[in-house]
């Protein structure tokens, strides 16, 4: 049987800059190596925060269902929207609560929080959280994209400066995944607004 986490394939990629952050995913939905349409990996989480799914199609969307459901109830009862230090955790504790049936998949909160710093994390699919200060990827593409991400992020990049690197580091372990690719989204979170851009990749 073929590992559940790269059955359908798919990467996301989410990197810090200054004041602003951006979160990148492709397109493709497969069947091992046969492609079979295109899938949105992203999805917003109020107004600053997205969240970005790689792993098994059926559970990313179980996932997103529940923490869609659960944001929803924390903005009623708290009258606010909720910051990403507590989307993580609650993202945790759900996947913590399958541990014996885990749900595979490999969540990754990109968002700016009250002070408008950048936050990223990740989390496994027994909820254990990876915080970084600089990037993180997830997905079938993560060994071809760690290399090209190490050699080029750095500390402090404008909006425009960080669409530019994260577009070049994910085109570039695109193409080196034969599980991802049919094009790539970029999303690019600032305090004013989020711009996304979509790219051409590779179409086999």
């Amino acid at each position: 049987m073929s590992d559940p986490m790269s059955y359908n394939g798919g990467t996301v990629l989410a990197m810090n800059g200054k004041n602003c952050c951006a979160i990148a995913s492709d397109l493709r939905f497969g069947v091992n190596n046969i492609f079979v349409g295109r899938m949105h990996r992203i999805f917003p989480v109020g107004k600053k925060i997205l969240v970005g799914y790689s792993g098994l199609a059926s559970d990313c969307q179980t996932l997103n269902e529940t923490i869609q459901l659960q944001t929803n109830l924390y903005s009623l009862r708290e009258g606010r929207q909720i910051s990403p230090h507590a989307l993580t955790n609650l993202i945790s504790t759900d996947l913590y609560e399958h541990r014996f049936g885990p749900l595979f998949v490999e969540p990754i909160v990109c968002g700016l929080d009250e002070k408008n710093e950048p936050y990223v994390c990740g989390a496994d699919l027994l909820g254990c959280l990876s915080k970084p200060t600089d990037f993180i990827v997830s997905g079938t593409g993560m060994e071809m994209m760690m290399g090209a991400c190490e050699s080029f992020w750095r500390p402090d990049m404008e909006p425009e400066e960080l669409l530019e690197v994260i577009s070049q580091c994910f085109l570039a372990g695109l193409d080196r995944d034969a599980l991802s690719g049919w094009g790539c989204v970029v999303h690019v979170i600032t305090p004013t607004h989020t711009r996304t851009v979509y790219l051409k990749s590779r179409q086999d």
